[in-house]
């Protein structure tokens, strides 16, 4: 079985452009060499545990040189979410063993008196004297044979496909982030189905716009880069509104995208050149048949959606002449099927008509289950808790809602832990925000339930939205085309419409709803609702007196209040 470090190895002599960023070019021997560097630096401080290899820095070549580093030294890779804070992020450190971490100015004050079980010598600076002073006694590139970095990339093969090569935490948008056990033959094994299988090709330059800590950029873009020779470049942190310079400042032909991301570099002012670049296609998840739509015609680059998990218990691939909206069917006759919460049996299969739109949402939506088995699920690092409840009963559950058509075409329809149960029927999330988000003036739209204050149970429908640049939200203008749609659920409609600039999203643009739901219509934003008492469309915003009579009814039935905490 091929393993990372001998994707890795097999660039040591290749001179074609490795890494790209604002400052500079290196060639994969470059790149190579100074990932062999940091492994030699890495070994001389790992004393007698085992090498967990923590980097808490933005996207860089500095980040892909120590992913060269652990694959080459046999060490693991803990790429650490810079958007966690304090106690939390300290927790994620703990947690994952780090020997030692790897960070710059910026990280090291975010680390700064916090408990981190890592010796302070072992926390290197990028940047700093000593930093620069530690990587020369190691220098690949300017020393001769006897450096002991030169012997780690001879000794490639040495490595074998079991060795722990990462934990990638989970993306956190239903609770907190677990790490995920991801082996080198593993991950190896992604890169050579995925890199021929999706295009790439050496000549490719492949921009990586999410953060390198998560499975994504990992599995979407740098293995299969390695794996095929392509140029990898990047910058240190996700932005729509530069995306297309630097998709032309590096002539980039491939990315990868998660989340939002499309929403919002679609959300940016259109210009008249913009089909006027080098991008061919990108792979990436949730983005929208409308987006992928509107992308390629705006940007001539064809997005190839997938389905699959950092974990890997469950995938589906993209296939010739299958519905617009479709992800895909299972990969490799695996047995996968959705599963009713309520019933724990297959649902009914989907029913969609000629326009795409899902007919019978309340009964074939479920949860998307591997009836086979974990897959490639190699397991959570130190959380049994979490692996037993994704293996329950012999399957692996993915924690992701979605439904079949009749043909065996899977399709998306959001997370577990978005089921909304209005008037006692229950629907997900995911098919109310694929018609808001058709809506002209709306870049994202996030649906998800807030308390009922008329009864003791049930949730209300509450969907926060961001406009596109220049809208405003005409309240008349969407009870209208609200009542246009024709796959508008009867319990659909959003009781309460939340207009926020910015919404809250994890690191890789994946919107996150627990603070929404916790606010509730209790926020600084402004919020529209239709009060029971005038009518069943009429959207009129929220006062400070219809806030304390919504708070009244949910004391009333005994529920917990909602809002920040300066909102009780």
């Amino acid at each position: 079985m091929t393993t990372v470090a001998a994707l890795i190895a097999a660039r040591a002599n290749d001179d074609r452009p490795g890494v790209l960023d604002a400052s500079g070019t290196w060639t994969w021997r470059q790149a190579v060499a100074e990932g062999a560097t940091r492994g030699a630096l890495a070994q001389s401080l790992q004393g007698d545990v085992p090498l967990h290899i923590g980097v808490l820095l933005p996207n860089g070549p500095e980040y892909l040189f120590w992913l060269n580093d652990a694959a080459l030294a046999g060490a693991a890779i803990v790429g650490i979410n810079p958007t966690r804070r304090g106690e939390a992020l300290a927790a994620d450190i703990r947690a994952t063993d780090c020997a030692l971490i790897v960070t710059d100015a910026e990280g090291a004050d975010l680390l700064r008196d916090l408990r981190l079980g890592v010796d302070r010598d072992h926390v290197l600076v990028t940047g700093t004297p000593r930093y620069r002073s530690l990587l020369q006694q190691f220098d690949v590139a300017d020393a001769g044979g006897g450096v002991p970095g030169r012997g780690l990339i001879a000794r490639a093969d040495d490595i074998g496909a079991e060795s722990l090569y990462q934990l990638i935490f989970t993306s956190g948008t239903t609770g907190s982030p677990k790490a995920v056990r991801c082996t080198q033959g593993r991950l190896a094994g992604i890169a050579e189905v995925a890199g021929p299988a999706y295009g790439y090709k050496a000549s490719d330059i492949c921009y990586c716009p999410m953060p390198l800590f998560h499975g994504n950029a990992i599995m979407a873009l740098w293995g299969p880069a390695v794996m095929m020779g392509a140029a990898i470049a990047v910058r240190p942190r996700f932005s729509a509104s530069a995306f297309l310079d630097d998709v032309r400042r590096f002539r980039a032909t491939k990315f990868s995208y998660v989340g939002k991301a499309i929403a919002y570099i679609l959300a940016t002012p259109e210009r008249p050149d913009d089909a006027d670049n080098t991008l061919e296609s990108a792979f990436g998840t949730e983005a929208s048949a409308r987006d992928r739509d509107r992308f390629r015609e705006r940007f001539g680059c064809t997005l190839i959606e997938g389905y699959g998990q950092s974990e890997g218990g469950a995938n589906v691939n993209a296939v010739p002449g299958m519905p617009k909206n479709a992800l895909g069917r299972p990969v490799g006759g695996v047995d996968m099927a959705v599963i009713s919460p309520t019933t724990g049996e297959e649902c009914p299969r989907a029913r969609i008509d000629g326009n795409g739109r899902l007919l019978n949402a309340g009964e074939a939506i479920g949860e998307i289950v591997n009836r086979s088995g974990r897959g490639k699920f190699e397991g959570y690092y130190r959380h049994p808790g979490a692996e037993q409840e994704r293996l329950r009963n012999g399957w692996y559950w993915t924690g992701d809602l979605g439904y079949v058509d009749p043909e065996g075409y899977f399709y998306f329809a959001g997370r577990t832990g978005d089921w909304l149960r209005v008037d006692s029927e229950n629907f997900a999330a995911g098919p109310v925000e694929a018609v808001l988000s058709r809506h002209p003036d709306v870049a994202v739209a996030a649906v998800y339930p807030v308390p009922d204050p008329g009864s003791g149970a049930g949730d209300q429908v509450m969907v926060a939205m961001e406009l596109v640049p220049g809208a405003t939200f005409d309240p008349g203008a969407f009870e209208g085309w609200l009542l246009a749609q024709s796959d508008m659920g009867t319990k659909w409609a959003p009781r309460f419409v939340r207009i926020s600039g910015s919404l809250p999203q994890t690191a890789t643009g994946k919107v996150t709803k627990v603070g929404l739901r916790e606010e509730a219509w209790a926020c600084s934003d402004p919020v529209w609702w239709r009060p029971p008492h005038a009518g069943a469309t009429a959207y009129q915003p929220i006062s400070e007196d219809d806030r304390n009579e919504l708070a009244a009814g949910l004391a009333e039935h005994g529920r917990p209040p909602v809002g920040p905490p300066d909102h009780g």
